[in-house]
């Protein structure tokens, strides 16, 4: 069983940053597919970035050049570093395993989540 639990969100105002993280625990994690999901109230569920087990990443278009993700295998953790934010972003994010080597942007290819934590980008 793999536990996710996320860190870092909370309020900020328009064109600030944020820092998630997401730790992983009950089973090393380097070899797996990472993704940040997110979901705005009454949308949809969507991946807004991913990481292979080699480095490789996905990143929905809106938030390409704005946010990045990026992984710690010796310490369990996958981030995404939120820059230049907009109102639009806000949403629960999570994070989620997946157990394959390609990324996935569908909620049905992963295998565990986190709880999320709520990003909100407002003045």
């Amino acid at each position: 069983q793999v536990q996710l639990a996320e860190s870092g969100g909370g309020l900020v105002q328009p064109g600030g940053s944020l820092r998630l993280s997401c730790a992983a625990s009950g089973r090393s994690f380097s070899r797996y597919v990472m993704g940040w999901f997110r979901q705005a109230p009454g949308k949809q569920r969507e991946l807004v970035a991913g990481i292979s087990s080699i480095g490789g990443t996905y990143y929905k278009d809106s938030v390409k050049g704005r946010f990045t993700i990026s992984r710690d295998n010796t310490g369990n953790t996958v981030y995404l570093q939120m820059n230049s934010l907009k109102p639009e972003d806000t949403a629960v994010y999570s994070c989620a395993l997946r157990d394959g080597l390609l990324i996935s942007t569908s909620t049905t290819g992963y295998n565990y989540w986190g709880q999320g934590t709520q990003v909100t980008v407002s003045s």
